[in-house]
């Protein structure tokens, strides 16, 4: 496997590159394609087309991969590096499994050595139906298109727990890392990786951590590393854990529960909510994708194609799932680009009577 540094330019003339051509893209040209989203599958994406030699911009609303940047600060992946490799670019880890700065280093590099046409920190608000395609429109700007793929992803928008006292400033929806936790009590409520580990860090940097757990137990899908480690820190009582059990109501130095033995009030300073994240409907619904009537509210995509049911806009990514996003990963999505660019690529070849 080839080292990663031998693809990339030692004199950085590839970060002007990008700066040109931001400059080049003001002047709102029509594209073959626009990307929405700039994390891993939307760079697989870019990268697909440039190599397929279509005129395409990733638009991206934060920062280059942003989602994996507001993950925890020391979060391991599941996967290996291998899985996480986009465009046939070797990711090369210390270890098997790489930890979030390899991630982000990772697909800088990838952006930067791929020469991607990025605009980033420009958050795209709707998709308007035009003649010959399609109009982006931004905050910014507007951008003529024949073809969109929205690969939005899932973590902007937590699943609410829907109680009183959820608004306050002590409930976070996301965590980053436990110093801030220490000697607090801490609520943490979820059963999944999210929450197996803002339980297992804050305690361990002295927080007093209680577990609000709707099912049973720890959830099945929960790192194989890290689950042993929570169940056993619960079964010797280090850290305490209600299942079954349910938040009610959260105030400024308290917390309500439903427990299977009735209500209970639990003195508390923080409660951290890994209570997951959900693709952001709301835009997929006002561009007119269909959604699945169930509680999954999966979009409408043909699987050979990852077409909607509009005619040339494309979904990639974790957001082909609805609410099942355990579902879709970079490692099992990251084909999505070569079927939808392969789409575009045969449509225009027959188009121009040409062989596909």
């Amino acid at each position: 496997m080839r080292d990663i540094s031998a693809l990339l330019n030692p004199e950085g003339r590839n970060f002007v590159s990008l700066k040109k051509q931001h400059v080049s893209m003001s002047m709102q040209e029509k594209q073959d394609l626009i990307i929405i989203g700039g994390g891993p599958i939307g760079l697989a994406c870019g990268l697909e087309a440039r190599r397929a030699e279509l005129n395409y911009l990733i638009i991206e609303k934060g920062c280059l991969v942003n989602s994996i940047y507001h993950y925890p600060a020391n979060m391991t992946f599941f996967s290996t590096s291998e899985l996480l490799e986009i465009g046939g670019i070797p990711f090369v880890s210390n270890n098997p499994k790489p930890t979030r700065p390899e991630a982000l280093e990772y697909y800088r590099r990838v952006a930067v050595t791929g020469q991607l046409r990025l605009h980033l920190f420009e958050r795209v608000d709707r998709i308007e139906k035009a003649e010959d395609g399609y109009s982006v429109i931004t905050e910014k700007a507007a951008y003529p298109t024949t073809a969109v793929i929205i690969a939005t992803g899932f973590y902007d928008i937590p699943v609410k727990l829907n109680i009183p006292g959820e608004a306050l400033p002590k409930v976070r929806h996301y965590y980053d890392e436990p110093h801030f936790y220490a000697m607090q009590k801490v609520i943490v409520a979820g059963a999944n990786n999210s929450a197996a580990d803002a339980a297992l860090e804050t305690w361990r940097k002295g927080a007093e951590v209680t577990m609000v757990i709707r099912g049973e137990g720890i959830g099945p899908r929960v790192k194989y590393w890290k689950k042993p480690d929570i169940e056993n820190r619960i079964k010797e009582g280090s850290i305490k854990a209600y299942f079954n059990s349910r938040l009610t109501a959260i105030r400024e130095k308290e917390v309500d529960l439903m427990t299977p033995d009735g209500p209970l009030t639990l003195p508390n300073d923080y409660v951290i909510a890994m209570t997951g994240y959900q693709p952001d409907f709301s835009f997929l619904e006002k561009t007119g994708i269909s959604l699945s009537e169930d509680s999954k509210r999966c979009p409408a995509y043909n699987p050979e194609t990852m077409e909607t049911n509009l005619k040339h806009i494309y979904l990639a990514g974790v957001v082909c799932g609805g609410m099942e996003t355990h579902v879709w990963f970079i490692e099992n999505s990251r084909v999505h680009a070569q079927k939808i660019i392969r789409q575009i690529i045969n449509e225009r070849a027959a188009a121009a009577g040409a062989p596909s």
